[in-house]
């Protein structure tokens, strides 16, 4: 939407705007600054709206900072409306992404003034809203007793379709898709309780929950049929990021990054039933109002969670087994924790730290942190890979937002103690990324480059060897502008890439696609459209297995 001229609109003074913002912040109208730019109402309100959904993950709802650099008045005034506009628009080199062919230069001049402006302070959330915003669609006692569409289910992916707030179900056997979900805007995560962990949980892999940016959860049953298949929600943030299954199956986790908390809900009724607070002080002995909650995961080995608490610098162990008397075992390590991944054997989660530049090891079965290992900028694993390494053996690996490099490191402390949580080899790429994926039967890593400017580079992808270490193949998925490529996922007995083509502009009408190759030919076999700007894939069987 462009933004209206100043001379149709009329122009709100600077008492005036102080004191509505005011409002917002309850900070009593205090008067803006001499040199910060005039914005009206209506301005004001939509780049409230963009931050939220392009900025705010990185830079924090209150634009402290975190992954991306602190977005406060003092720090944006001294560069001024025309450099910060041009920052916006071609981005840097450390990884923030260009958003020229994603706003409009109408909007990126009004983003370049809204952030020299104080930052609008969200309200809480209880539980009583949460409950009134809980929804069930379908009862329990009315689900299905056996899979209703005669497909394969477990060889499904979820697919997020970001800017419609969609979650499409593919059929991965036949390559097409089976429904298009109603989910909360940009879901971010969806997970379901893995297979090893739910030897008391009812059907593994059948449900899945869903969280968006705008924090609501939603459950999903894939035995339905398509028009039945979203059958609960509730909304416990204003803006969230993960999701998690307890291993038995009973609980389900919501993480927070405004209000800063989580959230326990029922697994089945999805009704809300305890708020935690994540607020604290952080491992610089500073207390931290907005305490994000980032990455949260069960435990293979354990009746935990664990919750990153990204500006604390702390993973939390939070022990399920009595909701009411929660045990929470807080580690430190180092900030800004994001998203990460166990090893092959469960024990250990190794998550980034990215604006600290390491890698974080959690033992979960000793509740301690393990190791810290120095890595390039930004380190972003995403959901992660682990390999097989002809020098190192077993390794992890992470691609950075800040840098072109794939780095990996030895997880295997029991068979390679030597090796272990050390930087094994290093394979530089062309471009800073955000995700790279494996199999246990591929003889490759995969890498996207979605965080460089260049189109050439952010529309490649790079197949490393395992064996060498090298790039073996870049293959660009497409030419069109304001496309990027992002995001692996293996099919369910790993003979398949799946790789989304997503278009980072927002549009309502199908603009992606999925784009599958053969896994030992690097070959391209199909591409399947008809998907909204389509990021994350989670293939059921993978996911319930814990195949990285």
């Amino acid at each position: 939407m462009k933004q209206k001229t100043r001379s149709n609109t009329r122009l709100i003074s600077r008492s005036t705007l102080s004191a509505a913002i005011g409002l917002v912040l309850g900070a009593g109208g205090a008067p803006l600054a001499a040199n910060q730019p005039d914005l009206t109402a209506e301005e004001f309100e939509h780049g409230k709206t963009i931050y939220f959904q392009r900025c705010a993950g990185c830079h924090g709802t209150l634009r402290k900072g975190a992954t991306g650099k602190s977005l406060e008045p003092a720090e944006t005034m001294k560069l001024g409306t025309e450099r910060l506009a041009k920052i916006i628009q071609y981005g840097t080199e450390g990884g923030m992404n260009n958003f020229d062919d994603i706003l409009s230069s109408d909007e990126i001049q009004l983003m370049a003034k809204y952030i020299q402006h104080e930052p609008p302070v969200p309200p809480e959330m209880s539980l009583e809203l949460m409950r009134e915003r809980h929804k069930v669609f379908v009862d329990p006692v009315d689900y299905p007793t056996k899979p209703m569409h005669g497909r394969n289910w477990e060889n499904f992916f979820l697919v997020i379709e970001r800017d419609v707030g969609k979650v499409a179900v593919v059929d991965g056997d036949k390559h097409e898709i089976v429904a298009h979900i109603p989910t909360g805007y940009a879901v971010h995560v969806l997970k379901a309780a893995e297979h090893h962990n739910t030897l008391n949980a009812k059907d593994p892999g059948r449900f899945w929950y869903t969280m968006g940016r705008d924090g609501k959860l939603t459950k999903i049953d894939l035995w339905a049929r398509p028009e039945n298949m979203k059958v609960a929600e509730v909304q416990v943030a204003y803006d969230a990021r993960d999701v998690a299954v307890s291993g038995d199956g009973k609980y389900v986790i919501g993480g927070g990054y405004w209000p800063p908390h989580f959230v326990i809900v029922d697994a089945e009724s999805m009704a809300p039933l305890k708020v935690v607070s994540a607020r604290g002080v952080n491992v610089d002995g500073e207390y931290v109002n907005e305490s994000r909650v980032a990455a949260v995961y069960d435990t293979p080995n354990a009746p935990t969670w664990l919750v990153s608490m990204k500006e604390l610098g702390q993973m939390w162990q939070v022990d399920y087994t009595d909701i009411d008397n929660l045990r929470i075992d807080m580690i430190d390590s180092a900030k800004y924790l994001h998203d990460g991944f166990f090893d092959p054997t469960g024990r250990y989660f190794q998550i980034a730290a990215n604006a600290s530049n390491k890698m974080v090891v959690v033992d979960t079965k000793e509740r301690t942190l393990e190791a810290m290992i120095d890595v390039d900028k930004l380190p972003h694993p995403g959901p992660g890979a682990n390999w097989i390494d002809p020098k190192c053996g077993p390794v992890g690996g992470t691609t950075h937002l800040g840098v072109g490099k794939v780095t990996a490191w030895g997880n295997d402390p029991a068979g390679h103690p030597d090796q272990a949580w050390k930087v094994c080899y290093e394979t530089f790429t062309d471009g800073p990324g955000v995700f790279l994926r494996t199999h246990p039967d591929s003889k490759y890593v995969w890498a996207d480059q979605t965080k460089h400017p260049e189109p050439e580079v952010q529309q490649s992808i790079q197949v490393i060897s395992k064996e060498t270490r090298e790039i073996v193949k870049t293959i660009r998925l497409t030419e069109k502008a304001g496309y990027a490529a992002v995001h692996f996922e293996f099919n369910n007995d790993g003979s398949e890439v799946w790789v989304s083509v997503w278009n980072r502009s927002d549009s309502k009408e199908p603009n992606g696609e999925i784009v599958i190759f053969d896994a030992e030919t690097l070959e391209e076999k199909t591409r399947i459209k008809g998907f909204y700007a389509p990021t994350g894939k989670f293939n059921v069987h993978n996911r319930i297995h814990h195949v990285t």
